[in-house]
């Protein structure tokens, strides 16, 4: 369809079968509404009688595995229901422009060259990386103009930039590539576009995430090979949301703080011969604990200590999920929040104190949440020192909730998430 005749079947509710299976029938106009003005603004900026196609990416939330995958370990996360969407058309040159809402154009070839360093940090250089990307793997690519808006808010702990990354890629697989790129290998692609082109040096869990969708088991112990296992389990069938506040820390000067959570991993594994803790033993540990702290000091030590719990912890959350016991899941969840508290020690930066966000947010969350007639669990939600916290939640706990955390972090902090089970996905 051309923008002018796809804009009719929107406001007819043709796509409001697909719209209700990856938002829910209770946020069907919303997005009727949304995808509307997507389209609108692309026949703005492209034309009117262009063919078009419309796609979309979820962001993804951290589940369970608090900074295990740098050192191999394994993770679970989800794909949730806040997303970035697309409408597209292809074009007959090179040129790929894509206006995102509130940012300026880009434009590249999509036959790019190597790698520019002072375009590092840029969409352009994203854009640029994941065709460059897909050539390398001998795909097809093509240009196109697209215009996306996205509700994956940047600083949100949801990854905006990897559904970025993973929505060009499934662009490229459904213009040229007949939809024969699977999942992983577009997830493959955007990592590759951000460590190289973008100049981050990410791991595969968010693109994963976002591309595969529901809730993924990821082992990292080849991270050039990591297998990714998606684990059919329904949170809102089984009567939960999920819950993310931001409690609106401040990001600024916590890059050594980041830095320092793997790099004192490693010092440890270290200290064994290896790379990464990945194959040593708590028994290991305990064994030389002594010696270690005098050489890598009391927090490295403790921090090894996290990495092999959680990584034990996400092998037997991924078999709970497995068998729908949501009972054994929750107790994981909430060992996971703790062992991040007390040993991978991320909850809050030394550097200031006073400004102690997370804790707060996770104090108000076992307060509110210890009444309600059936189980809940909370933790920290991604790489911590500040930012956002994350909490399963009984729907008909979830109203009263959301009230005590934004009553304390501001009316908009505690995001209501359904976990969403289709990744990248062609809408029309």
């Amino acid at each position: 369809m051309n923008t002018k005749e796809l804009l009719t079947y929107l406001k007819e509710g043709g796509l409001d079968a697909r719209l209700t299976a990856l938002y829910g029938a209770d946020r069907v106009a919303a997005q009727r509404a949304r995808y509307y003005e997507a389209v609108t603004e692309f026949a703005g900026l492209f034309g009117e009688e262009r063919e078009v196609l419309l796609f979309s990416v979820p962001g993804r939330s951290e589940i369970s595995g608090n900074h295990t995958d740098h050192n191999r370990g394994c993770v679970i996360a989800a794909a949730v229901d806040l997303d970035i969407i697309a409408v597209v058309a292809k074009r007959d040159d090179d040129t790929v422009t894509v206006k995102s809402k509130g940012f300026p154009a880009d434009t590249v070839s999509c036959f790019p060259g190597e790698p520019d360093e002072s375009l590092f940090y840029t969409s352009s250089a994203l854009l640029s990386g994941t065709c460059a990307g897909f050539l390398k793997r001998g795909y097809r690519v093509c240009g196109f103009d697209a215009y996306t808006t996205s509700s994956v808010l940047k600083g949100s702990g949801i990854s905006s930039s990897a559904a970025f990354e993973v929505m060009i890629g499934t662009i490229l697989n459904h213009l040229v590539n007949e939809a024969a790129v699977t999942a992983p290998v577009v997830a493959e692609i955007a990592q590759f576009a951000e460590n190289v082109y973008f100049g981050k040096p990410s791991g595969l869990m968010d693109q994963t995430a976002c591309a595969v969708g529901g809730f993924s088991f990821i082992d990292f112990a080849d991270p050039a090979a990591a297998k990714i296992e998606k684990l059919d389990f329904d949170l809102s069938e089984a009567g939960y949301s999920l819950c993310i506040t931001n409690t609106g820390g401040n990001h600024a000067d916590l890059n050594d703080d980041y830095a320092s959570v793997p790099a004192e991993m490693k010092a440890v594994a270290a200290a064994f011969g290896q790379p990464v803790l990945r194959g040593l033993t708590t028994a290991q540990l305990f064994a030389r604990a002594g010696e270690l702290r005098e050489t890598v000091g009391d927090r490295a030590l403790l921090r090894a200590f996290h990495f092999l719990s959680e990584n034990e912890r996400v092998v037997a959350l991924a078999e709970a999920l497995k068998g729908g016991d949501i009972d054994t899941f929750f107790e994981g969840i909430k060992a996971s929040g703790r062992s991040s508290f007390m040993w991978l020690q991320n909850v809050y930066t030394v550097k200031n104190v006073n400004e102690q966000g997370l804790s707060l947010a996770l104090a108000v969350t076992e307060y509110a949440l210890k009444d309600t007639p059936r189980k809940a669990a909370w933790r920290i939600h991604g790489g911590g020192f500040a930012g956002t916290i994350q909490a399963f939640v009984p729907k008909e706990s979830v109203d009263a909730y959301r009230a005590s955390m934004e009553a304390v972090f501001g009316e908009g902090a505690c995001a209501v998430l359904r976990v969403r089970r289709d990744g990248c996905t062609r809408v029309y």
